[in-house]
């Protein structure tokens, strides 16, 4: 405060953060090109609620101060770098502990589980910044996440840190499936579903006695599954052809489709399952043949998009903020997470649920104390023509100058007609005359 910073600091009400919050999800249900278009009223496409809920100032304030843990015990933290007591999370642990223990407390998933990486987009340089070219997503913090793989809801997550951080011996692949199945919380009988990132017949011996059933693709190339060359199929094997092997109660499945895909598995080989494929002919025509599918190559690819499920929902309301401080990148994505497993709870919950657009918009409303309904209310309730230069009711004989401005509807026709009368709310010169009624075209184009 000494050296002069911009603004001045006041404390932070629970409400006030509250307002805070609907913002950030108002942000992400609405995108301008950048945070202070939110409360322009001098642009095309300038909006009123940021400026009823919060001034812009307020909410640059709060965003550049918000943190999860405590500063001081962070300095503490970052005192230690270099040695193995430091935690290259801590300044995430207060708040993402909370979610995590908030995430196992309101929902007990289904049956079959899917567990994959999801990527929050950062390119901050940090030793914990990931690239994986295969993503969508391709720079970012790495989450491993498991989720319920019938509606994406977001049961357990680790944020990852480095591979110093798992300890087991078996790699990181494996110590996240193991951190992720939490025991306590799930109880047994489940079916996980991964792909060949995590699959190992370690970790599903491993599942396998704490009475967790598994399925996902593995890597030939990798270390453990069998190989036998007798009656192995080549790359000149009939489309549809299957070989599977048994090694100890895990099931190696391999099939051809336009190439060899393997599979280790809890179920059948085959049960009589049958996809339609197109084949080319002879003569050069294509045509639809019935090829013979096995069963785990069906359970899986119903059961494996669960976290893509959510990441789905995420990206549609996201707001994108820039800014200079991973931890921040964090706790938005912890909001967005937030979010989107309450509106899987409600979905779950409701008869006739909203859609997730109207949930965030009633969510967003309800964070500033009131509801959807009373704000769209109140949109033309304090909205009413008001003299640029009222009467002075202490001194009703005095007649003020005649101020006029330009009318800012009028100017996006790149037509200039001064008007003496503003909007009451909006504090927007608009004319309100016979010839040029512009207080009701103004106000349905921005609200």
């Amino acid at each position: 405060m000494a050296q002069g910073l911009q603004f001045e600091w006041t404390g932070v009400t629970p409400p006030e953060f509250l307002k805070y919050l609907s913002l950030v999800i108002f942000m992400g249900l609405l995108k301008l090109g950048s945070v202070k278009s939110y409360w322009s009223q001098q642009n095309l496409y300038s909006v009123s609620f940021p400026r009823k809920v919060m001034p812009m100032d307020r909410w640059l304030l709060i965003s550049s101060n918000v943190h999860m843990s405590d500063p001081a015990e962070d300095s503490v933290n970052d005192s230690k770098k270099g040695s193995s007591e430091y935690d290259p999370l801590f300044c995430l642990k207060p708040l993402m502990t909370e979610i995590s223990a908030a995430c196992k407390s309101f929902y007990q998933p289904r049956k079959n589980l899917a567990i994959d990486e999801r990527i929050v987009a950062t390119k901050a340089r940090t030793g914990m910044t990931q690239i994986i070219k295969h993503k969508p997503t391709k720079w970012g913090f790495k989450l491993f996440t498991l989720a319920d793989s019938s509606n994406g809801y977001t049961s357990n997550f680790i944020v990852y840190a480095g591979r110093s951080k798992f300890h087991t011996g078996f790699g990181c692949p494996y110590d996240a499936v193991v951190g992720l199945l939490d025991k306590q919380f799930l109880g047994n009988g489940y079916h996980v579903y991964c792909d060949n990132f995590f699959t190992s017949p370690q970790l599903f011996r491993h599942l396998s006695s704490l009475q967790f059933g598994a399925c996902g693709t593995y890597r030939d190339d990798g270390m453990g599954p069998p190989s036998s060359k007798l009656n192995a199929s080549t790359k000149k094997s009939p489309r549809g052809s299957i070989r599977w092997i048994r090694d100890g109660n895990l099931l190696f499945v391999k099939w051809m489709d336009t190439k060899e895909v393997s599979y280790s598995t809890i179920h059948q080989a085959y049960t009589s399952g049958e996809v339609m494929r197109r084949q080319k002919t002879t003569d050069g025509t294509w045509e639809k043949i019935s090829v013979p599918i096995p069963t785990p190559v069906v359970e899986y690819k119903k059961h494996t998009g669960g976290v893509d499920l959510l990441d789905q929902l995420i990206q549609c309301t996201s707001a994108p903020h820039r800014g200079m401080r991973w931890d921040k990148t964090m706790f938005l994505h912890f909001v967005d997470m937030a979010a989107s497993n309450s509106y899987i709870l409600h979905t779950e919950q409701m008869t006739q649920p909203l859609t997730h657009r109207d949930f965030m918009e009633e969510l967003t409303a309800q964070l500033t104390g009131a509801t959807e309904e009373a704000i769209a209310a109140e949109r033309w309730t304090n909205h009413t023509p008001v003299p640029i230069a009222p009467l002075d009711p202490e001194n009703p004989g005095h007649r003020p100058a005649d101020v006029r401005k330009y009318c800012e509807h009028c100017k996006v026709s790149k037509a200039y007609h001064k008007t003496p009368w503003q909007c009451g709310a909006c504090m927007v010169p608009l004319c309100n005359i016979i010839e040029r009624s512009c207080f009701g075209p103004w106000h349905d184009r921005v609200m």
